[in-house]
């Protein structure tokens, strides 16, 4: 998949396999479920408006299952719901 290929920066897989990785050059974060031929943009678009990414660059979770991502052009870390 040429996004992860192009990913330089975070990347995080969770307990179904589920692959999530922040494509910072494209400012969204991608998902990738286990088995699939293509992920889908899962947060992001550029600018500084909630649920949108300027570079981000760095993916956790919690254990509640929220995916905490580090958006670096916005100094500031955005939390989305993966349900």
């Amino acid at each position: 998949m040429k996004w992860v290929e192009d990913a330089k920066e975070g990347l995080f897989v969770d307990t179904l396999g589920t692959v999530y990785v922040a494509d910072t050059a494209n400012n969204r974060v991608m998902r990738c479920t286990q088995g699939a031929k293509q992920g889908t943009v899962f947060a992001g678009g550029n600018g500084a408006g909630a649920n949108h990414l300027g570079a981000p660059v760095a993916l956790s979770f919690d254990r509640r299952g929220n995916l905490y991502v580090a958006d670096q052009d916005n100094d500031r870390i955005q939390r989305f719901s993966i349900e």
